[in-house]
């Protein structure tokens, strides 16, 4: 019996151990559900002190002109070209607004605050009288590096007003592809054909003249026994001249002109 208390007793601390332990779990729980909560909450007040910090006397607008696109339409910039765009700023209010900077950065896409390359960042410094408006010029070339890949592209505006207040303007914080360009051909591309197409003239040449010389030599080893044997070299002396066929009175007549000579003809026509 005494046994049987024993091991009852220490079921009944078992279960108690559990159910403190199980509810110190859920203590655990709960506190870290509040600890989340307090974030957020947190958060949320870093995002209304973003929201005041945004423009309330002025209109700003962006506009893409290399490359052009069409509206609600997916950026894609090209990789080691240039992209340029337009920032129009109209002051809405009563006082002046001084523009002070423009800047612009690639970032990763799924963290903003992360950068991953920064662009120049333009002083303005230009006064905008109230009701007025001033267009500002951008550009910038994303790394080669960059190309196939998705990047967060965000461009700020930062001014302040007549009491010194710095706002920032966010003109662009989304995502953007970064493309390759397809060239036709480039320098090296073209080098190459040029070089191939030179290689191809100097074998064809080349080909053309020892075709021209094996021709050659063939023709002209076969020509002097044909030309030699159908040839008629003629008589080297008067001693192999056969004089019979010709007449007599000719053959007088031409010997009497062989025995005078040229200068007794020069003196008979002096005579």
């Amino acid at each position: 019996m005494e046994f049987k208390w024993m091991l009852l007793c220490l079921s009944l601390l078992a279960v108690s151990t559990g159910v403190a332990r199980a509810e110190d779990e859920i203590d655990a729980d709960e506190e870290m559900i509040v600890s989340e909560d307090q974030g957020l909450v947190e958060t949320e007040g870093d995002e209304s002190t973003i929201e005041d910090l945004e423009p309330t006397d002025a209109d700003t607008y962006l506009l893409f002109t290399k490359p052009v696109f069409e509206e609600k339409a997916s950026i894609e910039l090209p990789a080691g070209r240039l992209s340029e765009f337009l920032v129009g700023f109209t002051n809405k209010g009563s006082n002046d607004l001084v523009l002070e900077t423009l800047d612009a950065s690639l970032r990763y896409p799924m963290d903003f605050n992360f950068h991953i390359q920064n662009f120049t960042t333009v002083l303005l410094e230009k006064t905008i009288p109230p009701g007025s408006q001033a267009t500002l010029g951008y550009a910038f070339i994303p790394a080669d590096a960059f190309a196939g890949r998705p990047f967060g592209l965000s461009i700020n505006l930062a001014y302040r007003d007549y009491e010194g207040k710095q706002m920032i303007s966010k003109l662009y914080n989304d995502t953007v592809n970064i493309i390759e360009v397809e060239e036709g051909l480039d320098g090296e591309t073209l080098f190459l054909y040029v070089l191939m197409a030179a290689a191809c003239v100097l074998l064809l040449v080349g080909g053309q003249q020892f075709l021209y010389s094996v021709s050659k030599k063939r023709v002209g080893g076969g020509l002097p026994s044909r030309t030699r044997a159908n040839l008629e070299t003629g008589t080297k002396t008067s001693k192999q001249i056969d004089m019979d066929w010709v007449p007599k009175n000719v053959l007088n007549h031409l010997n009497k002109q062989k025995a005078q000579s040229p200068k007794q003809k020069r003196v008979k026509k002096t005579d």
